[in-house]
């Protein structure tokens, strides 16, 4: 009894390998960990980076692209004061992760951004379908229309589709944020 409880230590963290864990995604984990500059800690970024690429599975295949659109959708949410699970939840019911995706009125990438805007602020050589403008534009936009509308995300979310005053939006966007949270 007195052995068992002096390797309760070890034992108590040591656990086995899952045999479904892929040796792949765990290296292009450890590297996006390592790169994820938006979490303040290894150990968190390690966790939500692993628990989000399960959720995400079923809209990208490649691990190493989940793990790419990951980081950056921390990123830009964390600069512009989003959580990450809003932005991914507001990217999937905009294009269900389809960067190349456009609406039918012309709105581009993950997050649907309108053309105009980069007219409005004197940059039209922005490329909307590279995923990182997109998200700076996106996160930019949601994260104004949020303080416009006082902390409400309802509100914001509709001014975000261009849907104010309807809630058919920020429903579907609320129930896709349950499942990234």
């Amino acid at each position: 009894m007195l052995l068992a409880w002096a390797l309760w230590p070890a034992l108590a963290f040591a656990q086995p390998k899952p045999a479904e864990v892929d040796d792949e995604l765990r290296k292009l984990l450890l590297n996006a960990v390592q790169a994820a500059d938006s979490f303040t800690d290894r150990f968190d970024a390690e966790a939500w980076l692993m628990l989000q690429s399960g959720r995400l599975k079923r809209f990208v295949k490649e691990p190493e692209k989940r793990l790419h659109i990951l980081r950056a959708v921390h990123s830009e949410a964390k600069r512009a004061g989003l959580q990450p699970e809003l932005v991914l939840a507001v990217i999937e019911v905009e294009s269900a992760f389809n960067r190349f995706a456009v609406s039918r009125v012309g709105a581009q990438g993950m997050m649907q951004i309108m053309p105009f805007w980069k007219l409005e602020i004197g940059r039209p050589d922005d490329n909307l379908i590279d995923m990182h403008t997109n998200l700076r534009y996106g996160c930019t936009i949601l994260k104004h229309y949020l303080k416009r509308s006082d902390g409400h995300w309802a509100d914001a979310l509709a001014r975000y589709n261009g849907s104010y005053g309807q809630y058919w939006y920020p429903e579907r966007v609320m129930n896709a944020w349950e499942r990234w949270r």
